[in-house]
């Protein structure tokens, strides 16, 4: 477990435990910047723990020049890069600062640089040599040899730290420096964790914290519409924390989930990578892997990948550990092809390539480390003992770096500068407020404040080394900037990190300019589930919210949102895409459909024929056969079969008000007319005959006035539940919605109609109903009159036919009422219905008499007239017959009657009735 320091404690506290860790380092001599180098780095290499650079005010500085050493070594190879460029950088700008007139005039800063050997552990240990000058030694229980008391070399005060680099480290520095008020500013440090205030007050760094890191790379993720993704740790703060911040960034936004979260162990067992691999597989969707892994871990990741034959599967999201840095996609440069990395802001400080490359063995002997690296950079050793045994060459000491050896800037040279001049900055300040027109330094910044020079950290402002502003905020943390890479082979075969982007709180991302499998430009996938298509809701799986399974909005529902179907209003139907409701489209019975043409043409026939013969019987108005059919129910009846024939083109109209209020006065008013005539004759019919067999007075109310009388009486009960029904119920119209509401929306319509429901038809064609069934029963009753007297039976035909029409009509009517078509099927049954039975009384009525007026005029002469007396006579034969005649067919009785000749006079006040052969 790594040391913890309860921040709580005075430094005086541990002064015991600090003096005896202390003495061991204060007897250690320290290489100074006037130490000679060996030219054999071997004569003395347990010497090289520091670079101490005399001046006024001292500074520490903590670099990983060495790796992490095996098991039972603190230390490993050298770094050139992250090691030697980074202190040179310090060095470079504390030489600046000495030299620049207006910024620290005549104070000259110095250093104390020591070596974490990128173990946190052993940067702890250096860490208290910063401490030494302010811990309180006792050595009262010390004695020399000779028995005299020790002398203790003075240590420097360390004002301000610069560094660390990893996380982990300035995370374990920091819990020292806080107790003594030492301020740190980090090159390179960025896990989250080191933005609590309240834990380490006294951090500040001039990189920006790994949560906006975290932050730009979820923008990334988002913009390249991939929700399923798994992240990979290098085991430690750096990588642990950026993953944590990564996945609470994630929850909180929504929208992207995390299949896996994966960690390298400091210490991986072999084969370890490759299992990582498998268990990355296990959730292939999940090709976007976020790594936050140091470039030791990302290089054999990908080695593992590429051994796994899984070369271009993955998406490869780095942070600024990958950054642009070549090492670790050497040899795996397809398997790294399209990798998005994310880098700080930064830029190449042209001067200070300028001073590194004019390096040499002879001009740079205050650093401790330079001969180390000389050896590294050109592959050479110095003297018989050099670091580099295994090199045959020998190194002259004329070699120049970048001539001889390769060179490139390291990323982190911008920051280590910023990082001094930050520090020198707060002491101008603190200088100009202490010591305002005193040169040099005054008694009071004697003793600095590091409370109060933190302060003037905090509020530094000024333009970095590269040309970008340094400012921090009040965690100490700079603002987040960072450039977006992405590892690209072009067509020829070169591998090269492009700039494709950039991040300030907001990401720019030009997606047109990445490359994916060698110049495909096409976006890749990093889904866990496809999106649904429109007009299906997403089925959540339980506890992913990323992955889903896709169910269409059915029937009259559409897709309100992402997860939910909901039913239209119910006069509307989904749209094509089921993503909103539209209008339902509102139809009628037209004029050209199939179901109107057919009624149209019977009734237009009806029409004409109808004309036809009422032109004829006005024509022949005096005429026998006419007179003698009854003009005045004639005309009555007439009438009526020509409404009934015209309800057709009411029913066919384009419903409104007045069409609503038509149909229902003239619905059943054309049967009414007809059959209310035709019972008046029926009945007067069955009176007359009823009275002959009583007596040889003639029945009352059988004049024409009488009839006429008793039509419209029976009419204006018709007339009166009419009004009676405007006045309930004025007619309108509606659109009926459920009519054609079928399982298939698209085919749904909402019929135009008046409001007459199934109900109302029905009691508006009730009365003519009973009017035809009352006629009915008369005709049955007076089918057995002589045939010469028998216009009863082409009245008993029509009514029989005329009810086999009507019970045909009913089923029809009413058991379609559940059809889609059902508009038209009762609309055109019912205007048939009427045509026919119109036609009926038309044909069997009217038709044989305007035959004989026209074809036969021979027979429209006028016959005799026959008195009261012999109608009765003859009544009375045909009952007393008729008994008779059951044995016949139908029960007809065939009579002959003698006509007796009466004088017609008006003496004998004998009540004549004229006849033919049609009528009575």
């Amino acid at each position: 477990m790594e040391p913890q320091w309860n921040p709580t404690f005075y430094p005086q506290s541990l002064s015991a435990v600090f003096m005896l860790m202390a003495t061991s380092y204060t007897w250690l001599p320290s290489v100074t910047s006037t130490q000679r180098i060996p030219t054999d780095p071997q004569a003395a290499p347990e010497y090289a723990h520091s670079i101490r650079l005399d001046g006024d005010i001292i500074l520490g500085g903590l670099f990983p020049v060495h790796s992490r050493g095996d098991r039972g070594t603190p230390c490993g190879e050298l770094k050139k890069e992250k090691g030697i460029h980074r202190l040179e950088a310090m060095m470079f700008a504390i030489d600046l600062i000495n030299k620049d007139p207006e910024l620290l005039p005549n104070i000259t800063l110095g250093a104390r640089i020591l070596d974490t050997c990128s173990r946190d552990t052993y940067a702890l240990e250096q860490s208290l040599t910063f401490v030494q000058a302010l811990i309180e030694r006792d050595g009262s229980d010390v004695r020399c040899a000779n028995g005299d008391p020790p002398i203790f070399t003075k240590p420097d005060k360390i004002v301000g730290v610069i560094g660390a680099a990893a996380s982990s480290v300035s995370i374990m520095v920091a819990n020292i420096l806080r107790l003594f008020k030492i301020p740190q500013v980090s090159y390179a440090s960025t896990a989250p964790e080191l933005s609590d205030n309240t834990r380490y007050d006294f951090f500040s760094r001039v990189v920006p914290p790994d949560s906006y890191q975290a932050q730009a790379m979820m923008d990334i993720v988002t913009a390249m519409e991939w929700n399923y993704v798994s992240t990979l740790a290098s085991e430690g703060n750096y990588g642990e924390s950026g993953v944590e911040a990564f996945i609470q960034i994630s929850r909180e936004t929504g929208g992207v989930c995390i299949a896996q979260s994966l960690k390298i162990p400091r210490e991986p067992r072999p084969g370890e990578f490759d299992k990582i691999i498998r268990r990355l597989l296990e959730t292939s969707n999940a090709r976007a892997i976020i790594m936050f892994a140091n470039e030791d871990d990302i290089r054999r990741v990908l080695d593992a990948a590429k051994r796994n034959n899984q070369t271009g599967h993955f998406l490869w999201v780095g942070s600024d550990s990958w950054g642009s840095k070549i090492s670790p996609v050497i040899g795996q440069e397809r398997v790294a092809e399209g990798a998005i990395t994310i880098l700080p802001k930064r830029a190449s400080v042209d001067a200070f390539d300028r001073y590194f490359r004019s390096r040499s063995l002879s001009n740079n002997r205050r650093n401790v480390w330079f001969a180390e690296f000389w050896e590294e950079n050109f592959n050479c050793k110095l003297g018989m003992h050099g670091k580099r045994p295994g090199s045959l060459k020998k190194c002259t000491g004329l070699e120049k770096i970048g001539r001889d050896s390769s060179y490139e800037q390291e990323g982190k040279v911008q920051f280590v500068m910023d990082a001094v001049y930050a520090m020198a900055h707060a002491l101008h300040r603190m200088h100009r407020e202490l010591c305002y027109g005193y040169p040099g330094l005054c008694p009071r910044m004697a003793n600095i404040d590091g409370k109060e020079l933190l302060s003037h950290i905090r509020g530094v402002r000024f333009n970095g080394s590269a040309g970008t502003p340094v400012v921090f905020n009040e965690n100490g943390d700079a603002p987040g900037r960072y450039d977006i890479f992405q590892y690209q082979i072009t067509n020829r075969s070169t591998a090269e990190y492009r700039v494709i982007g950039s991040w300030t709180n907001k990401l720019h991302l030009r997606v047109e300019a990445m490359r994916w499998k060698t110049g495909d430009p096409s976006l890749p996938a990093s889904v866990c589930s496809i999106p649904c298509r429109a007009g299906e809701r997403k089925k959540v799986v339980k506890g992913v919210p990323c992955c889903w399974h896709c169910e269409c909005c059915e029937g009259y529902h559409y897709q309100a949102s992402e997860f939910t179907c909901e039913l239209c209003p119910y006069e509307m139907r989904p749209d094509a895409n089921r993503t909103g409701c539209v209008p339902i489209p509102i139809i009628k019975l037209e004029w050209h459909s199939p179901w109107a043409v057919f009624p149209v043409f019977i009734s237009m026939l009806g029409i004409i024929a109808t004309s036809f013969v009422i032109v004829t019987f006005v024509r022949y108005n005096d005429t026998p056969i006419v007179r003698a059919s009854g003009r005045e129910m004639s005309y009555v009846l007439l009438t009526g079969i020509f409404l009934c024939y015209a309800i057709t083109f009411l029913m066919i109209a384009t419903p409104d008000v007045g069409v609503c209020s038509l149909r229902r006065i003239f619905l059943g008013l054309g049967m009414c007319f007809s059959y209310a005539a035709l019972l008046t004759k029926t009945n007067r019919i069955h009176r007359i005959f009823e009275q002959g067999k009583k007596s040889v007075t003639a029945p009352r109310f059988i004049s024409p006035a009488s009839q006429l009388v008793i039509t419209f009486s029976l009419i204006s009960v018709q007339l009166l539940g009419v009004f009676v029904w405007f006045a309930v119920d004025p007619p309108h119209t509606v659109v009926d919605y459920g009519e054609q509401r079928t399982q298939d929306p698209m085919a749904a319509r909402g019929v135009l109609k008046c409001d007459i429901s199934d109900l109302s038809l029905i009691c508006s064609l009730g009365y003519s109903i009973l009017l035809m069934v009352t006629c009915t029963v008369y005709a049955i009753k007076t089918r057995g009159v002589p045939e010469t007297f028998n216009e009863a039976k082409p009245i008993g035909f029509t009514m029989y036919t005329t009810c086999i029409i009507w019970l045909a009509f009913i089923p029809i009517f009413f058991g379609t009422s559940q059809s889609a078509e059902r508009m038209y099927i009762q609309t055109t049954t019912l205007t048939v219905s009427l045509s026919l039975s119109a036609s009926v009384s038309l044909g069997m009525l009217y038709m044989p008499k305007v035959y004989i007026i026209l074809f036969h005029p021979e027979q429209n002469v006028p016959k005799r007239k026959r008195s009261f007396k012999a109608i009765v006579t003859a009544a009375t034969m045909s009952g007393k017959l008729t008994q008779k005649g059951g044995d016949r067919p139908n029960g007809e009785v065939k009579t002959e009657l003698c006509e007796s000749m009466e004088t017609n006079t008006s003496s004998t006040k004998t009540t004549y009735v004229s006849y033919s052969n049609h009528a009575i």
